[in-house]
């Protein structure tokens, strides 16, 4: 009864919903968290303000890139994991169509990008050439059918497919490909009694457990914004008889923000690994993840020793 009665004395209601400041909504999509009972000038705060993870994120994985010289093409991807992001953020401050293709058409093209990072590793230039033309002719036809069809089905699904391909391609290239490169090496390192390094077994294990953190981040944050929009009526129920701002925990899409940015974050960080082992550079770099409540990068080892002095 006492913590009932303290969360009733510190929360404050939502206001009635309202015509806002951006107008009349122009966007095929629309969610559970309520328009305009925050902030006269957001229509949707909570789903606005969590896309401030992407840009976080999205920094810190470019700065990454750029001092450890990562191949261009994974800044590029972060590049378009920012765009996400501030698409999105646009996008539901504003309910505006333009804003709402910004945000879900990033989606793609980025996802494009990692495609390109993983068919194109170790072939000719001509092969890449074809292949990036082969995905940008992708991207745009994936564009001008949603752009006409509006169908938001049309875009998740292409979006769902571009992404099992990147991550089933890459689970295939880890055990197929990686793990006896590797496996060899270790076997050379050992012959030359040279100084020890993690094993083969220890490195893939690693990656099994950030693919399977990274992926039911994902999908949690999936479950939790199908749940919301499921039970939408029931949740604003609750949201309301909560106030503010201890409701904000109920807005089931800013979990899916926060969740699927995090779990996109660690497929872009696991390939960027995965690039770097297949160069056999696994001397030379580690992926430095100590804890599973921390962010993963692939850093130089002679900086993830001083981080481990400090």
């Amino acid at each position: 009864m006492f913590a009932q009665s303290l969360l009733e004395a510190l929360s404050f209601p939502y206001h009635e919903p309202r015509r806002g400041f951006w107008g009349e909504k122009t966007s095929t999509l629309n969610f559970c968290e309520e328009d305009y009972v925050m902030s006269y000038y957001c229509a949707e705060v909570c789903n606005t303000l969590t896309n401030a993870l992407f840009v976080w994120l999205g920094c810190k994985g470019i700065r990454g890139c750029i001092k450890y010289s990562h191949p261009p093409i994974f800044v590029v991807a972060f590049v378009g994991y920012i765009v996400v992001g501030l698409g999105s953020t646009f996008f539901h401050a504003s309910l505006k169509y333009p804003m709402q293709l910004v945000d879900e058409l990033a989606m793609i093209y980025t996802t494009c990008f990692m495609c390109f990072a993983t068919f194109s590793y170790a072939r000719s230039t001509r092969f890449s050439l074809c292949l990036g033309i082969g995905l940008l002719s992708l991207a745009w036809f994936i564009t001008a059918r949603y752009y006409h069809t509006k169908d938001p089905q049309f875009h998740q699904d292409a979006y769902a497919v571009l992404t099992a391909t990147v991550v089933l391609s890459n689970l295939w290239i880890m055990e197929r490909i990686l793990r006896p490169a590797l496996k060899k090496r270790e076997e050379s390192r050992r012959a030359a009694r040279a100084p020890r390094m993690p094993t083969t077994n220890e490195m893939v294990k690693q990656m099994w457990v950030m693919v399977a953190t990274g992926l039911s981040t994902f999908l949690g944050g999936y479950l939790i914004w199908n749940l919301d929009n499921m039970y939408c009526g029931t949740i604003r129920e609750w949201r309301h008889q909560l106030g503010l701002p201890w409701a904000v925990v109920l807005e089931g899409h800013a979990w899916w923000h926060l969740m699927t940015g995090i779990g996109a974050y660690f497929y872009i960080i696991w390939r960027i690994w995965i690039h770097r082992c297949l160069d056999g550079d696994e001397d030379k770099f580690r992926l430095d993840w100590p804890s599973i409540m921390r962010m993963p990068d692939v850093v130089a080892i002679d900086d993830a020793r001083d981080k481990k002095k400090q």
